[in-house]
Parts: C-alpha cells; structure tokens; sequence
C-alpha cells in the first residue's frame, strides 16, 4: 500500500500519540474479534441449536454456511468499499450490520430464518475485517506498525479462543442465544472507540471501479457449488436437485473466471497467479483450510453428542490450538528465514495429518486428556509450522504493491476452502451412517412403525431421538448403534482430512523450489 498525504491525515499529526494508537488498535481488535468468534464458536453451538430448533444435518450446515459464503465471497469488495468511501464509515457500517443481525440471530424462532440471518451477518463481516486491518495500516507509522499488526493478530487469535470457553459458558448456563446478544456490548464499545480514536481517510479520487458483476458472479457460483454438495447429503449426488444448483454454480464460475480476466480493475487480480509460487500457496491454503474447517465442524459434535461434554468443555477442547498459535506464531514465521518455505510447508501438514490420525482411536468412550488432547496439540504444533511461513510465503511471492491484494485473495481462498469442505464432507458424514445404523438395524427386528419413524429422522445424526414404547435394553441398543455409525462417519471424513493434509504437503514440496541459504 503506498503512502500518500491524504492517506495518513488526522492519523500521525501532533494528536496521533500512543493514547489514540493504543485507542484505534483496541476498536481494530474488538472489532474483527466479533466476526472471528462468531465464525468459529457456532460449532460449539450446534448440538444444542440441532435439539432447540430441531435443525438438520443440512439445516446446520447452512448456518455455518451462510456465514462464510457472503464472508468470502465478499471480503474483496469490502476492502474495497473501504478504499473508496473512507475506512471508519465501512467500518462503522459492517459493525452495525453485524450487530442488527446478532440480534435478530439471538430472536431467531427457527433454523430458517437463523440460516438467513447468518447470512446477513456474513455480509456485516466482510464489512468490518478488512477495514479493522486496514485502519492499522493506515494509522500507524512505519516504524510501529508490524509491532501493532501483531498485537492485532496474538490478542484475536486469543480471543477467538477465549470467545469459545466464554460461548460455550453461556450456553450451557443460559441459550445460544445469549452467544449473539453478547455481540451488542461489544459493538456499542468498539464503535465508541471508532469515533473516539479513529479518523476518516478514504483514497484520493479518481477511485478505480468496483467489481460488483464479479462480487455477484462469486456469491452465485459458490452458492450453487455449496447448495447442490449439501442437497446431496439428503437425496445423493446424481439426484437433479443437486446436479442443477452444482451446474449452475459451475457455470457462474466459468463467467467469474472469463470476468475477472477482462476487468480493468478485477477483485482476483488474476495477474499475481501468473506466479508459480502464489499459484503453490494458493492451492496449498485451499486444501490445508478445507481440512480444518470440516475438523472444527465435526469436533464439537462429536464431543457432546458422543463423548458428552458441555458446551464449555467442547469450546475449551481446542485452546491447546489457540495457545501454541498465540505463543510460538512470531517464532515459526522465522523458519521460513532459516530453512526457505518448502521445508516448514511440507513438514507441517504432513504432523497436522498426524494429529487427525489420532483422533482415529477414539471410539465412542475415549478419554480427552490420553486422546484427544495429544492428537489436538499435535495439530497445533503443525499448524504453527504452517501457518506463519504460508503467510510470509505469500507475501513475499508477489510484488510490494500487490501485497494487500494478495493478503486478502489468500484470506478468500481460505475462507472459501473451509467452505467447500464442509459442504463436501458433511454429506459423506450423513451417507457413511445413514448406510452403517440400517445395517445394523437389520438384525434387531424392530416394528416397522419404530424402523420407519428412525429412518424419517436420520438427518438428525448423533441427536436421533429414539422412538418411544422402547424397552430399557432397546433403547441402550439402539443407542450404542447410533453412536457407533456416527463414529464410523466421522472417521471416514477424518481419513478424507488427512488426504488433504498430505495432498497440501505434497503440494509443496513438488511446487516450491529448495532455497540456497543465500537466497534467504
């Protein structure tokens, strides 16, 4: 981003002292935290909202979905929309958005309307995150800046951790609704701080245009993709309610990329994948992302639905996670100085592969501490040796004045891969213990009044009500069988997971080049 007079006015005159710089990095910091939490703590959400609302399977993919579909598909233009009309205005906007549908989500009377509302919330997120980064770099002078970026960075990686605990806190001692209405506090502080601390700036005219054709071309294309992966968990792949939305996202796809290649200011800048090493990261970040994002999907699931934790505990599984990314992040993106980028990048994928491994001995009675603590903080300890030098990797594999551009087309990729891995591994869930729980229904003779009201509900997963007029040991049974085909299901996608750790850590090491210690 170069720097220009206008740019910096109101942000490092004689009132920009480390008061104001300490004020506009915590609105930055409250502000992107909110749509961080809410992206991650509606997984430990789920098996409640899946009882209150009676959601299913598909039902609960959609309002992680909708989230993430216009959050992605967005966020370009967001940044954007910034640039043009001024950084707090966007800002102020995406906060106020967010927050009307925080709590319009937390009076949400049915799994419809809260998969709507999610949505708008996406539309408020891609407001409001790349606009809390831009204000830092465009408030903080040089020499302070890669200091506040990484303030930045550690205290909403902590509390997007800290957000899980306290979400899953508030479920369990009030709703899920108290989770959105938490939002409103939040809001009302950061947007105080925004008018306290944070001055206007907006880029000089003339303004280059907005690509709106392509932001409508990407909504409609990974809406169909994600529309038809979901509608298959329900009726198969080959069934034309999944083959027409597919086709019609494919197609919008199609245009998108001929769009983006012809624009005079596209939002993909299709020019940077003209690098063979952004092309290696790019297809690196999408396949790492696609598998965590189906991991953190499923993972609280199975916590409270088969291994029976409270919400809390669900949301407190993965700290280990939060706290080696928040402590040895700034350590491992120097790595990348010592050994070049393919080392880490192969490496890493490959020990998260191995800390999924884990979670294949589990079962249905496994202990967190011998099980899965090891296997999640060995995922930890891969994704720091990943996560760092992706990023350094990507910045440094394109031009200084591309570097934004490549940031949040990276930040789309990733958003987007964990996009299509739940869509695409959620109906595998579904299909692998739908077929498991009817062959194992078969031997216990059930009536067919109790088989056929099972088979009407198997959507629901792991929260199967059992039918009633069951005896105490057919009930056990049955549940023991339900259990059971959910593990078989999560373990199929677990296995799915690691193939695309180690395709990622694959793609390293044939797509990146050995660096001489020189060259470092």
């Amino acid at each position: 981003m170069r720097s220009s007079p206008h740019r910096h006015a109101g942000c490092h005159d004689s009132s920009g002292t480390r008061s104001r710089e300490t004020g506009i990095l915590a609105a930055a910091i409250l502000g992107s935290s909110m749509a961080f939490i809410d992206a991650t703590v509606v997984n430990v959400m789920l098996p409640e909202l899946q009882a209150s609302l009676a959601a299913s399977v598909a039902q609960i993919q959609w309002v992680v979905e909708a989230y993430t579909l216009f959050l992605a598909a967005l966020l370009l233009l967001g940044g954007a929309l910034g640039d043009r009309y001024g950084r707090r205005r966007i800002l102020t906007l995406g906060i106020t958005l967010f927050t009307l549908a925080s709590l319009a989500c937390a009076l949400a009377p049915d799994a419809d309307s809260l998969i709507t509302l999610r949505a708008l919330q996406g539309v408020g997120a891609a407001l409001l995150i790349p606009g809390s980064l831009a204000i830092i770099s465009v408030c903080f002078p040089h020499e302070r800046r890669g200091r506040a970026i990484g303030l930045w960075s550690g205290f909403s990686a902590v509390a997007s951790g800290m957000g899980l605990v306290l979400g899953g806190l508030l479920i369990d001692l009030i709703s899920w609704r108290a989770v959105f209405a938490l939002n409103l506090p939040v809001a009302a502080v950061t947007l105080g701080l925004l008018y306290r601390f944070v001055p206007e700036s907006a880029r000089p005219a003339p303004h280059p245009p907005l690509d709106i054709t392509g932001a409508l071309l990407s909504v409609i294309a990974l809406g169909g993709l994600i529309l038809g992966l979901i509608a298959a968990s329900g009726s198969g792949f080959l069934d034309p309610g999944v083959l027409l939305p597919g086709a019609i996202g494919l197609l919008a796809m199609a245009f998108f990329i001929r769009h983006e290649r012809r624009c005079p200011s596209p939002m993909l800048a299709p020019h940077l994948f003209g690098s063979r090493t952004f092309r290696t990261v790019s297809l690196l970040t999408f396949l790492f992302y696609a598998a965590l994002g189906t991991f953190f999907f499923l993972l609280p699931m199975t916590l409270v639905q088969i291994h029976g934790f409270s919400a809390t505990a669900a949301g407190a599984a993965t700290l280990p996670i939060i706290i080696l990314m928040s402590l040895l992040s700034g350590r491992a993106g120097r790595l990348i100085d010592r050994y070049g980028a393919r080392r880490p990048l192969t490496i890493g994928p490959l020990i998260v592969a191995a800390g999924l491994g884990g979670l294949l001995l589990a079962g249905t009675e496994a202990s967190y501490w011998h099980t899965f603590l090891p296997s999640i903080a060995l995922m930890g300890a891969g994704m720091v040796t990943t996560v760092a030098p992706l990023t350094a990797t990507v910045m440094a594999s394109v031009a200084d004045s591309d570097a934004g551009t490549a940031s949040g087309i990276n930040n789309a990729i990733a958003r987007t891969a964990g996009l299509m891995g739940i869509a695409l591994f959620g109906p595998v869930l579904y299909l692998v213990f739908r077929h498991a729980l009817l062959e194992r229904l078969a031997p216990l003779a059930l009536p067919d009044s109790i088989r056929n009201a099972l088979v009407t509900r198997l959507d629901r997963l792991a929260a199967l009500p059992l039918p009633e007029h069951l005896s105490a040991e057919q009930a056990l049974r049955l549940r023991q069988l339900i259990e059971h085909s959910f593990v078989l299901g999560f373990d199929s996608v677990i296995i799915a997971c690691m193939a695309l750790m180690m395709a990622a850590s694959a793609t390293a090491a044939i797509g990146l080049r050995p660096t001489t210690p020189d060259e470092r």
